[in-house]
């Protein structure tokens, strides 16, 4: 395992909920974060982000780490859920607020 791969498996393993994503929830910097932000914020969780525009290791290195070629990523109690159109899809269907709910996740403060 990398010192990457590392970083990565403490960041995920640390946080309930895990955004990794191009800016911050408040600049996202690219409309597929925008969107997973938005997703999470209408959610109501608490969750973490991790801006991959401003380490390179964590950019390249997350693709690996969870075998999707794409950012967004989002991580549930360690578990990859999938990229923006997947947490759409889940949103829309109901099934992310069920997945948070059913782990047991605390709402924003």
């Amino acid at each position: 395992m990398s010192d990457t791969d590392a970083r990565i498996g403490e960041i995920v393993k640390s946080n309930d909920v895990v955004l990794f994503m191009k800016g911050t929830p408040l600049f996202p910097q690219c409309g597929f974060s925008s969107r997973a932000v938005a997703i999470l914020d209408h959610i109501g969780v608490k969750y973490e982000t991790v801006d991959v525009l401003q380490d390179q290791e964590i950019r390249t290195g997350i693709k690996s780490y969870s075998d999707w070629p794409t950012i967004p990523q989002l991580y549930l109690k360690g578990e990859f859920i999938g990229g923006s159109d997947i947490m759409m899809e889940m949103f829309e269907e109901g099934e992310l607020h069920k997945a948070i709910s059913d782990a047991n996740i605390p709402a924003a403060s």
